[in-house]
């Protein structure tokens, strides 16, 4: 009994669809192969009186963490040390770690006044309260 197969001429040019990821394997393989460094992502408000921005860091412990504005330019910065190994009696059969450091520098509308500035760091989430004003240098601002 013969095998009969349907010719499709456009199979090949399907795997070019750019609806198909199949084109997509090399970097899907390759970003699996090399796990992405966290990102800081943040949540900025603004009213009549300043800015308030929340920052999440998890896994960041606040003594590893420096904010830095210049005028109306902040600077974000945590050093991260992250292990996760897991084992099955005395084989190591899984092990993760990220060593390194995260940034994330955004300008603001208007200048920041440093000296009323605050910076609080709960459960993962770095607070910062910035008020309006008018000049200044840049300074770091401690986090409570």
């Amino acid at each position: 009994m013969a095998n009969i197969t349907r010719y499709d001429p456009f199979k090949e040019l399907a795997a070019f669809d750019p609806f198909n990821d199949n084109w997509l394997r090399f970097p899907r393989w390759l970003r699996e192969a090399t796990p992405a460094e966290p990102a800081i992502k943040l949540d900025v408000t603004e009213d009549e009186k300043g800015y308030r921005v929340k920052a999440e860091m998890p896994g960041v412990k606040k003594e590893d963490i420096e904010v830095q504005v210049d005028g109306n330019q902040v600077s974000l910065s945590a050093e991260l040390k992250r292990e996760k190994e897991e084992k099955k009696g005395e084989t190591v059969v899984h092990s993760e770690r990220y060593y390194g450091k995260q940034f994330r520098s955004f300008t603001l509308g208007q200048d920041i006044d440093r000296a009323k500035a605050e910076a609080k760091f709960t459960d993962g989430i770095l607070e910062l309260t910035l008020p309006k004003a008018a000049n200044g240098k840049a300074e770091k601002i401690s986090v409570q």
